[in-house]
């Protein structure tokens, strides 16, 4: 039964038998007024007397019953000012003093109340994170935050963003320990629980990208000094120096390697968009990075702002070969269209409405011949002859 706004019970405490009480004796009171006092202070003389006490005495008895419900009626629009209302707001962990703790280096005492915490608020996602990091950063005990992180994914309430953001925290965990088999463990994981989410699709990027990903934590966690050889003595007197530039990467075998990692991980995004940048730059071959563009563009559960990144990409590279204006122009349009009410679009349309001057910026300028003058003549002796 809901709470009855007139009457004035405790703070998020419903008592039917008290709202009943008060409506039976509202009503038995009202029903003695109108059938016993109104009749007898209508006869006049000594019954309108009794009459007249009888409504008092009934008036103050309603008084007692719903005081305080007519009191906070008229005075709750300004009280409620000041306190906030009379609704309990919903109980919060807080997690000040395990944070403190754990900042003075207490980090058994910190995890002993955190654990009491996660106990009594077991779908907090916070406070989950929060037991798991201090076991897995502080007190280096990862078998434990993975069990603590586990519990929580495998509660049937759990929300499943909730539980994509505690895996991947996981997987981080365990590329920070160098356990890449691990970390590729639990972003599958998340792949075969969440198939066809963006969930999935970010774990998946993570996975292609894995060893580059533990390559640079182990560089910053195992750093090791580097030996700097010798350089080029008196290089200001050399003739050229061209021999000490670094050598480009083959682009044959730069494309060999994406295509490589493209047949292990066909949905990642930065390798497919290398290759078609290179497709583009180095082989000058429109149509095939069209094709990994497409690829890209044509994908589910990508961000808009990405979506319109590959496709003003495709414009460029569109330009760069001699494609045609309409072309582009239609390349830019579906922009426009498909986020029509994003600021990607507006930025589309400015791009289209001065396309005209993109294309005669990238246009060859004509190159005129001068004339053939006369050689080294401010180099020779004596004054022009007079005639």
């Amino acid at each position: 039964m809901k709470d009855v706004p007139f009457v004035r019970l405790p703070k998020n405490v419903t008592v039917p038998w008290l709202v009943l009480f008060q409506c039976t004796a509202s009503i038995f009171i009202l029903y003695f007024e109108a059938k016993v006092a109104k009749p007898a202070f209508a006869r006049g003389g000594g019954d309108a007397m009794f009459g007249l006490a009888t409504t008092m005495m009934l008036g103050l008895v309603l008084n007692i019953l719903w005081r305080n419900a007519i009191v906070d009626f008229i005075c709750s629009p300004l009280t409620n000012l000041l306190t906030g209302g009379n609704e309990v707001s919903e109980k919060r962990p807080l997690y000040a003093g395990v944070i403190s703790k754990r900042n003075r280096g207490e980090y058994g005492e910190a995890s002993a109340e955190a654990r009491k915490l996660v106990d009594e608020f077991p779908e907090d996602l916070e406070g989950v994170l929060l037991l798991a990091a201090i076991e897995a950063e502080n007190r280096k005990d990862l078998q434990a935050a993975e069990i603590t992180v586990n519990q929580f994914c495998d509660r049937p309430t759990a929300a499943p963003s909730e539980i994509a953001i505690a895996l991947t925290q996981l997987a981080d965990w365990h590329l920070k320990s160098a356990d890449t088999a691990a970390a590729s463990a639990v972003f599958q994981k998340i792949m075969d629980r969440f198939p066809s989410t963006k969930a999935a699709a970010r774990a998946e990027q993570r996975l292609a990208q894995l060893g580059e990903t533990a390559k640079t934590i182990l560089a910053h966690r195992d750093c090791q000094r580097i030996m700097v050889p010798e350089g080029v003595r008196n290089i200001g007197l050399l003739e050229s120096s061209s021999f000490l530039q670094p050598k480009a990467a083959d682009p044959e075998s730069l494309a060999e390697t994406y295509i490589q990692h493209l047949a292990a991980h066909p949905h990642d995004l930065v390798a497919r968009e290398k290759l078609a940048t290179l497709y583009a730059r180095d082989f000058k071959r429109l149509d095939l990075a069209e094709f990994e563009l497409g690829q890209l563009i044509n994908e589910a559960h990508h961000q808009p702002k990405q979506v319109a990144h590959w496709l003003n990409l495709l414009a460029n590279f569109q330009i760069e070969l001699g494609a045609e204006e309409a072309t582009v122009r239609q390349t830019l349009e579906k922009i426009v269209e498909r986020f029509n009410t994003l600021p990607v679009a507006k930025i589309a349309q400015r791009r289209l409405a001065l396309l005209n001057n993109e294309f005669r910026g990238r246009q060859t300028s004509r190159m005129v011949k001068l004339g053939v003058y006369e050689q080294n003549i401010g180099l020779k002796c004596g004054l022009p002859a007079r005639h």
